[in-house]
């Protein structure tokens, strides 16, 4: 598997506008590999922003082929510990328990120091793997009126899921492409 550097930027250019991050591999090792490895591949272009909560978090990860998702599913992120808060504008993997983060990330959109400490399936806190450097303010515009609907009603059986989400929820927003910048 490839390392990622022990900073690296990455831009992602949405519907809404581009926003960038920057990556610190000492936050959580494994976790910024898996980013770096998951922009460099591709496998964040094309993909729904399925998941926005006001006052809480915008969550996306979910490539459109089920085929690239299994792949990534098969090696999952061990868990590490929180090395850096949850402050608004950071970036950390989704997981739902012991060693399962994967392919989803969700940026915090205000402050959630309690996802530094929440003990949620066998396994404490979301480590943080970046932070927003530019376009915080396209973050905070992503449509967030389906709120956590489109990702709790769309299934791993679903073999498209942007044509699913277009018909299903028309006004999510979508990160056309994301890679590393200089």
């Amino acid at each position: 598997m490839l390392s990622a550097p022990a900073n690296f930027k990455a831009r992602f250019e949405t519907t809404k506008g581009n926003f960038e991050i920057e990556a610190h591999r000492n936050w959580s090792p494994q976790a910024v590999d898996r980013l770096y490895q998951l922009i460099k591949s591709g496998s964040y272009n094309n993909i729904a922003i399925y998941r926005v909560i006001p006052n809480f978090v915008a969550q996306f990860g979910t490539n459109n082929d089920t085929l690239v998702n299994s792949q990534w599913a098969k090696y999952k992120i061990t868990d590490e510990p929180v090395m850096h808060s949850n402050d608004s504008g950071t970036v950390a993997f989704a997981r739902s328990g012991k060693d399962s983060r994967s392919n989803d990330i969700y940026i915090n959109l205000k402050s959630n120091p309690r996802l530094d400490t929440i003990f949620y399936n066998d396994t404490k806190g979301f480590p943080v793997i970046a932070v927003v450097t530019r376009g915080m303010n396209v973050v905070q515009q992503f449509y967030n009126g389906y709120q956590e609907e489109p990702m709790a009603k769309a299934g791993d059986s679903i073999p498209e899921w942007n044509k699913y989400f277009k018909e299903k929820y028309p006004l999510l927003d979508y990160i056309n492409k994301a890679y590393i910048i200089k």
